[in-house]
């Protein structure tokens, strides 16, 4: 029995999986997976790569029998392939094919690790925006001191530009992210800027302050204004919405001041013969603290604002990771979070071509 009709009468969701697009190789993918379902027994897979690779690692995880459907693909997007080159490879790709899937709706959310910019386009391609969506974003966790231990950010570099109305989408979707992934019944929204002063920041920001300020009561959230970097991890809000180019700056600083905090304490620790004897007696809370700041403990990028869900995994995944981009992947499946998306999205829009109808000086309505 195929994954697809499995399915049905189990009440899986199916998720696609791109199993060729990491940099550990298919074999972290399975195994990954295998991790995922035997955690979850709700959860399926399509897997998209070469079947003579994919078989014999599957037939070796007694957890995906019957629960994982091959669907060879033949080549594969590597990671220094420009996205226009990766589009001309197209069809004959695994991470083409995990996308189809999505597409034809046969399973709910795609999984990848592959290169983002050409996941991106090739999602923007096969899936479409949702009606009303002028720019699809990447929504990032970042580690924090807030209940849910992470915060939302967003785009971290699916488009370097963004104007007013794309801030203002920003936030919709980032909320709905919240609510939907982390149970957040009323996020708090802040737009990142230079200041948390009104007057400052460029005139883009200034315009999206008004805009999402405007569509917080309807969006149900709450606007908490300008915030700054250091609330990235704060407790402020729960999401930050920024342009993509900002966002990717500030993520890529992240990891690596995640990195040097790693190492710097390996060379303490390591720096006298008392210091070594300190982190054996602090061997929990340092694994805890590690634990804390890893990005594949919280690895998954959404693209939203699309036909169909995308998780992006880190490139780097190790198996770990990888079940943590599927955890996050069947969680926003099972809550509906695409649908959910494109009627607040919607509703959105009707409201601003509503406050566009500006009365005339008749009264009458243009």
């Amino acid at each position: 029995m195929t994954a697809s009709a499995d399915s049905k009468t189990s009440g899986r969701i199916l998720i696609s999986v791109d199993a060729m697009g990491g940099d550990l190789g298919p074999a972290t993918v399975v195994a990954g997976i295998s991790l995922s379902a035997k955690k979850n027994d709700r959860i399926g897979f399509i897997l998209h790569g070469p079947e003579d690779v994919l078989k014999p690692l599957v037939a070796k995880r007694k957890h995906l029998a019957g629960r994982c459907e091959i669907r060879n693909a033949g080549d594969v997007v590597e990671m220094e392939d420009k996205p226009s080159q990766a589009l001309r490879q197209g069809k004959d790709t695994s991470m083409w094919s995990a996308l189809e899937s999505v597409r034809n709706g046969e399973a709910s959310v795609c999984v990848s690790c592959g290169n983002t910019g050409a996941l991106m386009l090739m999602s923007v391609i096969r899936l479409r925006k949702l009606p009303g969506i002028y720019r699809p974003a990447i929504a990032v966790l970042w580690p924090s001191q807030n209940p849910q231990r992470h915060n939302i950010m967003l785009d971290g570099g699916a488009d370097i530009r963004a104007d007013a109305k794309d801030l203002m989408q920003y936030a919709l979707m980032g909320t709905s992210y919240a609510r939907n992934g982390f149970g957040l019944e009323r996020p708090r929204v802040g737009l990142l800027n230079v200041g948390t002063e009104e007057h400052k920041g460029r005139a883009e920001l200034r315009e999206a302050y008004d805009l999402i300020e405007g569509n917080a009561r309807n969006g149900d959230f709450e606007f908490v204004g300008f915030v700054e970097g250091r609330d990235l991890p704060g407790t402020v809000c729960d999401v930050i919405v920024t342009d993509g180019f900002t966002g990717n700056v500030a993520l890529k600083t992240g990891e690596g001041t995640a990195k040097l905090i790693r190492e710097l304490l390996k060379e303490a620790f390591a720096h006298t013969p008392l210091s070594r004897l300190a982190s054996i007696l602090a061997l929990t809370s340092l694994r805890r603290m590690g634990k804390r700041i890893d990005p594949s403990r919280a690895n998954g990028g959404v693209f939203l604002g699309l036909n169909g869900t995308v998780v992006k995994s880190h490139g780097s995944a190790d198996a770990t990771g990888i079940s943590a981009a599927v955890k996050l992947a069947f969680e926003l499946a099972d809550t509906g979070f695409t649908e959910k998306l494109a009627a607040r999205v919607a509703s959105a829009t009707m409201l601003e071509q509503d406050a566009d109808k500006e009365p005339d000086n008749n009264g009458e309505q243009a």
